[in-house]
């Protein structure tokens, strides 16, 4: 029998072995699997030099993933700026997987994916005889019957839906979904949340649904049509205490550096305070926001801070998320690392505020260092008209501070 050489042997096994995978471009239908129930969402694939580039789409949001490998058989997506990713074996035209949060050890949900399928729930072209377009008055009730006031807002064409629930707390962010045998069907994932939400219409008009989110919670909810419901003030929800007219904050900055209240660089301006977490959706989108305006307004006598509350109680891994966060979003104001995300916690590093309510909260300082406006949570662009509002608002305290300064000085 003849022995081939050592070199020669290798060189037919690797000639001999599969390649890595191949991740068709194009556009892809993901579907988390909780609950349960099926939760879908659309992506597309783009490939140059073997460099790829996933967009996650709801409705008219698409999120870039750049960080997408192919390992042998596999692929791996991690997930925008979130400590999250999906994992999945490539077969043709499918992906099997996984949908990994890794600061959580114990979250993993199925993940599957098929190619050239663009359709969120059903591919239908059946006209539903209801339609589910209009602004409701919401309510959702927990599994230990508690409840949350929200606002729902839709807007239907033939069977295709989009729209968001706007809560004390921020909003739902862009839902999609179609109407399917007359029941409403929504569903996003940005990376981060996993919302999925049904309905039906009764004779009466009311809206009877659940909400699935993540691994375990689930909500039922109720929606009647009324064009004048409104959310509670989000500027009366977070207060200072009695006796108190200012923040002082003491917090160290991604490199360590502690970064006073009493800093030279924040004496005679206006200063924003963004309550924030990496992990969080609603704070992307304020933080883009800002981000812009602050490019657009920083020499005006204003500065923006950015108080960090991240996952895990490591100053390192928190630093790590917030670097990470301030590159892929270009972000030009600074940020410290004030403590985790849990609002009781989150609250005893600001002992003067009567709670910490909702990530993001943006307060806003004057000039003469007192606080002056503090408003809970945030309406994203998702929501519309509601977005367009809070921009003018934003606008009109800063300019109210600003103006307000420069007349005491006359």
């Amino acid at each position: 029998m003849r022995i081939l050489p050592f070199f020669a042997v290798i060189a037919i096994a690797i000639s001999c072995s599969k390649g890595p995978a191949e991740f068709k471009v194009g556009v892809w239908r993901g579907v988390i699997h909780l609950q349960g129930q099926e939760l879908p969402f659309t992506f597309e694939v783009e490939n140059q030099q073997d460099n790829y580039k996933v967009y996650l789409k709801n409705a008219a949001e698409k999120l870039t993933l750049d960080e997408v490998s192919i390992l042998g058989d596999s692929v791996k997506m991690v997930l925008h700026i979130f400590d999250a990713e999906l994992r999945a074996r490539v077969n043709g035209n499918s992906l099997n997987g996984f949908y990994f949060k890794n600061y959580d050890p114990g979250f993993k949900l199925p993940f599957t994916a098929s190619f050239n399928n663009d359709f969120r729930f059903e591919k239908t072209s059946d006209e539903p005889t209801k339609d589910f377009s209009g602004k409701y008055g919401v309510v959702f009730v927990g599994d230990k019957n508690d409840t949350t006031l929200s606002v729902g807002i839709f807007n239907q064409r033939g069977n295709h839906v989009e729209g968001t629930f706007l809560t004390p707390v921020g909003d739902y962010r862009y839902l999609e979904g179609n109407v399917v045998n007359n029941k409403l069907y929504l569903s996003t994932f940005d990376g981060n949340h996993a919302f999925l939400f049904s309905a039906v219409k009764n004779d009466e008009g009311y809206l009877i649904g659940d909400y699935w989110s993540g691994k375990s919670a689930h909500e039922t909810w109720t929606g009647v049509k009324n064009d004048n419901a409104m959310m509670p003030n989000a500027e009366a929800l977070t207060y200072l205490k009695e006796g108190y007219d200012k923040i002082e904050f003491n917090f160290p900055d991604v490199n360590q550096n502690m970064i006073k209240s009493s800093d030279d660089r924040f004496k005679n301006k206006v200063l924003i305070l963004q309550i924030f977490g990496t992990w969080c959706p609603n704070c992307m989108d304020e933080t883009k926001f800002l981000s812009q305006w602050y490019k657009d307004n920083q020499d005006r006598g204003v500065e923006i801070l950015g108080l960090a509350y991240e996952r895990k109680d490591d100053f390192e891994y928190a630093s790590g998320r917030v670097k990470k966060m301030k590159s892929k979003l270009d972000v030009p104001y600074d940020f410290v690392i004030a403590g985790v995300n849990d609002k009781k916690k989150a609250a005893e590093t600001l002992p003067m505020l009567n709670h910490v309510l909702a990530f993001p909260t943006t307060i806003f300082i004057g000039k003469d260092g007192k606080v002056k406006h503090i408003r809970t949570g945030f309406e994203g662009p998702g929501t519309g008209v509601y977005y367009e509002q809070f921009k003018q608002r934003f606008n009109e305290i800063v300019n109210e501070l600003l103006n307000e300064n420069l007349a005491s000085k006359k």
